[in-house]
């Protein structure tokens, strides 16, 4: 769906330059920084779902340049492969369709670019995106490091008896070395997967998708083989240094993938009970209250992983 067009290059032109005020916005807005940041990867994302390749590339150019006139091509460069090229990327999978026949289905029907290879495309394009900018910036773990001292600090501050001995501050910047990357590949994973989502629905209302709207407790799961990146990713921690960064960054986002995946089939599971929506509640709830009930969810998610592939008469959306 390529559609070069004065339509299409216009809506993206309009796309880029929202989604760079977006990026921007989260500059000023430090409270809600992530969100306007993710928020950034819906003109995108309706632009190529909606208008095409070529409407979600003006959008990408457009974002960039503006971005990069109005603060700094540094700026551009970092929002370009964390949030606004993912996000590209994304529709113009989302877009792509092959006749079933070739893969064993129906004539005069099309096969849809599956949704657990959008997810898993998604976890990879972050994690590349996040140690592109990390090498741009410079991680190592003194920023961890730092953190930690703030946060004792600022216990000291309350607590003037709060005093942690310097073997306990140290295992501590150790593990924050690794849950740092891990969290924040995790939470973007799932940021841009609810614009994903968001996205298709605002398309699909507006009556321009390409795709057929899916079942997403039936269709959501990652692909097998993306087990084997997970469990890379959490050997890679155990080496130290370097690659026990990227390894958490890897089991952050991937695991991101798998704990997705594993909250659509529990919907899928609990579907047509009469305490389903009691449960649904608790089950979110706990996770972001708590955290340790994502372990359920996540192995949830790695137990069942399968290709689901949506087929649809040529011609209907």
């Amino acid at each position: 769906m390529q559609n070069w067009n004065r339509t299409s290059l216009i809506t993206g032109a309009l796309a880029g330059i929202t989604a760079a005020l977006l990026s921007m916005g989260a500059n000023t807005q430090s409270s809600l920084a992530i969100v306007l940041y993710a928020a950034s990867a819906l003109p995108i994302l309706i632009a190529g779902l909606g208008w095409g390749n070529a409407a979600a590339i003006t959008a990408i150019i457009a974002a960039g340049v503006t971005a990069a006139s109005v603060i700094s091509p540094y700026f551009a460069l970092l929002i370009l492969v964390v949030t606004l090229i993912p996000a590209g990327w994304l529709s113009h999978l989302a877009n792509l369709a092959r006749p079933a026949q070739e893969l064993g289905g129906p004539e005069g029907a099309l096969a849809w670019y599956p949704l657990s290879d959008i997810l898993g495309h998604l976890a990879g394009l972050v994690t590349l995106g996040m140690i592109i900018v990390a090498t741009i910036v410079g991680y190592d773990s003194s920023v961890s490091d730092l953190m930690v001292d703030m946060v004792v600090e600022a216990l000291k501050a309350q607590e003037p008896l709060y005093n942690p001995d310097a073997a306990a501050i140290a295992q501590l910047k150790s593990m924050f070395t690794l849950a740092l990357p891990l969290v924040q590949g995790a939470i973007w994973v799932v940021m841009l997967f609810a614009a994903y989502y968001i996205a298709t629905r605002i398309v699909l209302m507006s009556g321009r998708s390409v795709r057929p709207r899916e079942d997403i407790p039936s269709s959501l799961r990652m692909h097998r083989n993306a087990i084997f990146v997970f469990l890379a990713g959490l050997v890679l921690t155990f080496l130290g240094g370097a690659p026990a960064a990227i390894g958490a960054l890897v089991c952050g986002t991937f695991g991101a993938g798998f704990l997705l995946s594993g909250f659509a089939s529990f919907h899928f599971r609990t579907r047509g009970k009469s305490w389903r929506l009691p449960v649904l509640w608790i089950a979110y709830l706990s996770v972001l209250v708590f955290t340790i009930p994502a372990v359920f969810f996540l192995l949830s998610g790695l137990t069942d992983t399968r290709r689901t592939i949506a087929v649809t008469p040529a011609g209907k959306s």
